[in-house]
């Protein structure tokens, strides 16, 4: 059987790099281990890291396409983040000017999550620790 030892990272295609660099690193405050001008492809690759753990790949290339629908569409359905306190990420987010959902509970663990979106509305999960 095939032996996964975990997820290596995750890579997004955003369609205004500085945009969305800006907002990986200032609002949630991953951190740069590279960047990388492709010049040959005009595109953009930048590693990112959470608390030292590489985990995001951000991606530009010239005019990509739209995402056909929010969150239901065919492929990966949202990235989740664990925090300790969803209301005060929250309080957080809110002062950096994003609006998360009304706060959920997870009918199943008890957990409380809430979902905002990237700058290309891709969405994003807070789930409660």
């Amino acid at each position: 059987m095939l032996q996964l030892q975990g997820i290596h990272h995750i890579a997004i295609i955003c369609s205004d790099y500085e945009r969305s660099k800006q907002f990986y690193t200032q609002i949630l405050g991953f951190k740069i281990d590279r960047e990388v001008l492709r010049a040959e492809r005009k595109s953009y690759k930048l590693d990112l890291s959470l608390n030292g753990l590489y985990c995001i790949e951000l991606f530009s290339f010239p005019d990509p396409p739209k995402r056909p629908s929010r969150p239901e569409s065919t492929g990966l359905r949202h990235i989740a983040f664990k925090v300790d306190n969803v209301e005060a990420a929250i309080g957080e987010l809110n002062a950096k000017g994003i609006f998360p959902e009304p706060v959920r509970t997870d009918e199943f663990t008890g957990r409380k999550f809430t979902f905002f979106a990237d700058p290309d509305d891709l969405p994003i999960e807070l789930y409660e620790a």
